[in-house]
């Protein structure tokens, strides 16, 4: 099934943005999209659209959308339009060689992670871009190397969000590290942060925006105000492939080995075990 824009899947694809939980996949380039699709399929997706090109290729069953996701603000237009029609469904999205973790990933569908989100009253799970990378860039030049990834079991930390007035927002973080702090002067000040709203439950008058929050503030917390929720990862290659990419910093790493570089074997209790992500109180 093709669209040849996003307004006319929004208008003549209604109906497929009812079969949720939805999974959004903005495609870049054709790097791991085949990989990062079956991963979607195998945590319980059955919907899965893709935002791109029309010259990338696709695996079968997807759904297309011509859309050019390298345009300024593409994932807010994408996220808001898709909101704005798709009301109580669950949506996920991610970019091509990335993957979404969260806790007993490997046994519990993403259908059943979703229905405890909604019996402890959460519309959203907080999640953490956990930057993969290779560690020979000899071997794997653009970064990418999904046989033996290496991600920092070290050097995240989080700051309080405040609002306008200086104020600390309740239950609200900002958090950081990877390859986004370690190469920060590469990495414009907005894009520093980890912390992303990568699974929520649409709702009439949600909307993203220009910094990847929700305008709803109980969307943006990472926990209830009464115990510790439920978070996840994004287990994610593009930072690594951007400062790859991007003339600027190209030329000016040759490595992203460090001390506190470990390999990544595939599996959540990893993720749980390095503080990645947390259960709550699911169990």
């Amino acid at each position: 099934m093709k669209y040849r824009s996003l307004s006319a899947l929004t208008t003549d694809g209604k109906s497929v943005l009812q079969q949720g939980p939805l999974a959004l996949v903005l495609i870049e380039d054709q790097i791991e999209v085949d990989s990062t699709v079956a991963h979607l399929r195998k945590i319980g997706f059955g919907t899965i659209i893709a935002f791109c090109a029309a010259d990338i290729a696709l695996p079968d069953g997807v759904i297309r959308v011509d859309h050019d996701v390298l345009a300024d603000d593409a994932l807010e237009d994408i996220l808001n339009a898709v909101i704005a029609v798709a009301p109580d469904q669950w949506i996920h999205y991610c970019y091509n060689a990335e993957y979404f973790y969260y806790p007993f990933v490997e046994t519990r569908s993403v259908g059943e992670m979703i229905a405890f989100c909604m019996e402890e009253r959460r519309n959203s799970v907080l999640t953490y871009v956990v930057d993969l990378y290779a560690r020979d860039l000899g071997a794997f030049p653009d970064a990418v190397d999904p046989q033996t990834p290496y991600l920092d079991r070290a050097g995240y930390y989080a700051l309080a969000r405040r609002d306008e007035t200086g104020a600390e927002l309740d239950r609200q973080m900002d958090y950081y590290g990877g390859l986004r702090w370690r190469f920060e002067e590469h990495i414009p000040d907005h894009r520093r942060r980890i912390d992303r709203l990568s699974l929520f439950r649409a709702a009439p008058g949600l909307r993203m925006d220009h910094d990847r929050r929700f305008n709803i503030a109980e969307y943006n917390t990472y926990a209830c105000p009464w115990h510790n929720s439920l978070t996840a990862t994004i287990c994610s290659f593009r930072t690594a492939k951007a400062l790859r990419r991007n003339p600027g910093s190209k030329h000016q790493i040759d490595s992203f080995d460090w001390p506190n570089a470990v390999a990544f074997n595939w599996q959540s209790q990893q993720l749980l075990d390095l503080g990645l992500m947390e259960p709550g109180q699911w169990f």
